[in-house]
């Protein structure tokens, strides 16, 4: 599932952006096809301007029936009906997502801990203070067992002592969900720290949810500003 919404706060319009001849939401939606891990991939949305894109490029998308405060939100509503047991969501303004991205999200559910996991998500160290400074960048801290503890748009953790040995994660946007654990977000009310961060997974933690987090030092690109749009054109047409 990929949700995608066309008001989105920082970047308006992003989904539908021209990459290299295509829309960022298609672009996203092929990437996440051309892995071969789904029987079925949906674009998930509010808009009949994605929707209209998605179906006219080949691809299979979902209206949302109510209006909702977060992709996990309308993808729980497009799945309640489905006999599913994970649910993947793919974020809609990455498209470079590929199998190596998500395979290894998917096996967490069938290796240690199995059965503590509620959702498992992405993590990748990063290097550049002007990337840990930007809020755009929401960054996690685990535990030795590499569930995640807190996400945040600011630094975390703060390094006090420089000599501690501290690497800084970035928490790429890429979710496998057990299908009950999204059923239970979307009934769920909106925590403080949540709407306070604009960060949907605090949800979780603050209920309780166990999110396992997978390692990977692939470099992450999405697409939260017009910057990165042309980073990304630049990346298509191989410059």
């Amino acid at each position: 599932m990929i949700p995608a919404r066309y008001a989105a706060s920082r970047f308006p319009g992003k989904m539908m952006k021209d990459l290299a001849g295509k829309p960022v939401i298609v672009r996203t939606y092929e990437s996440t096809v051309a892995t071969g891990l789904f029987d079925e991939v949906f674009v998930v949305t509010d808009s009949e301007v994605i929707y209209k894109a998605v179906e006219e490029a080949g691809g299979k998308a979902i209206m949302s029936i109510k209006e909702h405060e977060s992709g996990s939100d309308r993808i729980a509503e497009a799945v309640a009906s489905l006999d599913i047991d994970i649910v993947v969501n793919v974020q809609g303004d990455e498209p470079f997502t590929t199998r190596e991205d998500l395979e290894p999200v998917l096996g967490v559910f069938y290796g240690d801990n199995a059965d503590q996991i509620d959702l498992a998500s992405v993590m990748m160290p990063m290097t550049e203070g002007v990337e840990i400074e930007n809020p755009n960048n929401v960054k996690v801290i685990v535990d030795n067992a590499d569930f995640a503890l807190y996400f945040s748009r600011s630094p975390l953790p703060y390094v006090r002592d420089t000599t501690a040995g501290i690497t800084t994660y970035k928490h790429k946007g890429i979710y496998a969900f057990r299908k009950q654990a999204i059923l239970d977000f979307a009934s769920m009310n909106m925590t403080p720290l949540e709407k306070a961060e604009k960060i949907e997974c605090i949800r979780f933690l603050e209920y309780g949810k166990k999110i396992k987090m997978v390692r990977s030092s692939k470099l992450a690109i999405g697409i939260d500003t017009p910057e990165d749009l042309e980073e990304a054109i630049k990346i298509y047409k191989g410059l």
